[in-house]
């Protein structure tokens, strides 16, 4: 079992940091995280050189992660909200997965990869209106031929209850856990 976890937050102690370890100790297998504020990875530029041919013509650390997409089992977008949305460096990641959209839908090439699993981890403070994060996310689980979402795990109001705190969204990561460890 092989796991791609994509973390957008900038907080390495944070609440999404907190849900994104629970969700480590008790999934199985190899995991990847890819840490959206860390990683070299270039927002796509638009270039559409991937309505032509395969891949991307960015050399960075993105090329790892879409090794890693064709031979994982799951996927995990995890993020906190800001602005009732994932934030902006995630989506900057995100941004590269045009190359599957371009194979897809306008080079109409078959899906280049397997079916997945997938999960949204989610820690909002205050207000956050957490649905349209989550709208987006699956959409983009969608671009990685995620085909079975596990329903949002959410920590809010994590300015008054931290997420490792939170028993609700603690025992929603378990439950993550448990069907991506499914076959």
């Amino acid at each position: 079992m092989k796991t791609l976890i994509l973390n957008g937050s900038p907080r390495k102690n944070g609440d999404t940091s907190a849900l994104i370890s629970m969700l480590m100790e008790n999934l199985f297998g190899d995991v990847k995280i890819v840490n959206a504020y860390d990683g070299r990875i270039a927002p796509c530029t638009d270039c559409r050189a991937c309505r032509k041919v395969e891949g991307c013509v960015i050399h960075d650390e993105m090329q790892e992660v879409y090794e890693y997409l064709k031979t994982c089992d799951n996927v995990v977008i995890a993020s906190p909200v800001y602005f009732s949305e994932l934030t902006g460096q995630l989506l900057n990641v995100a941004s590269r997965l045009q190359i599957y959209y371009s194979a897809r839908y306008i080079r109409k090439e078959p899906q280049l990869l397997s079916r997945k699993k997938g999960a949204v981890l989610l820690a909002a403070g205050g207000m956050g209106d957490a649905e349209k994060a989550y709208q987006t996310a699956v959409r983009l689980l969608h671009y990685m031929n995620v085909h079975e979402v596990f329903p949002m795990v959410l920590s809010a109001n994590t300015d008054k209850l931290p997420a490792c705190e939170d028993m609700e969204a603690l025992i929603g990561v378990k439950n993550a856990a448990e069907f991506l460890s499914r076959l």
